[in-house]
């Protein structure tokens, strides 16, 4: 790729989710594309302008679907060669990266505890964000629980409402 194409790349990947950034940068598709590449004969530049096909793929530039038409236009080679590696693209690098990003969005999504109600709450609300501070009443100590490990008076959770609200 030319140094102004890998520029531009870098800087639409600045525009993506922080989760997908990691996983393309940490993913090594740019070497896997040169293995295709060799596999199929192409020439460098052939490999640089499949690496800037798969590039813009990658950040929302062009459309998966499209690739194989892409490759063969751009490359010039024949259309059965072109959906070949467009294949081999999409198992070897695209499938992979979709199945670690959503593997770590599981994962986080995990680590938030975030609860439904919370969300309808706060819509309900009208945009009170303490419906994010899941209250669950404790009938012994008669305080309010939050995420089972901080208590909070109930005192203060009305200073915490009027600091929140309009």
């Amino acid at each position: 790729m030319t140094e102004k194409l890998k520029q531009n790349l870098k800087e639409q990947m600045g525009a993506l989710p922080k989760e997908s950034q990691e996983v393309i940068n940490s993913f090594g598709w740019e070497r896997i594309s040169g293995e295709i590449g060799k596999r199929y004969f192409l020439t460098e530049d052939d490999i640089n302008i499949l690496q800037a096909d798969i590039g813009c793929v990658l950040v929302g530039l062009a459309e998966q679907e499209y690739l194989g038409e892409d490759i063969e236009s751009d490359i010039t080679i024949s259309k059965n060669h072109a959906q070949k590696i467009a294949g081999e693209v999409e198992e070897k690098i695209l499938k992979p990266m979709v199945d670690i990003l959503s593997e770590n969005i599981k994962k986080s999504m995990r680590i938030r505890n975030i609860h439904w109600q919370q969300n309808l709450d706060f819509i309900l609300s009208g945009g009170d964000y303490t419906a994010f501070i899941r209250r669950i009443e404790d009938q012994d100590r008669g305080i309010n629980k939050i995420n089972d490990n901080i208590t909070l008076n109930p005192s203060k959770i009305d200073d915490l409402k009027s600091k929140f609200t309009i």
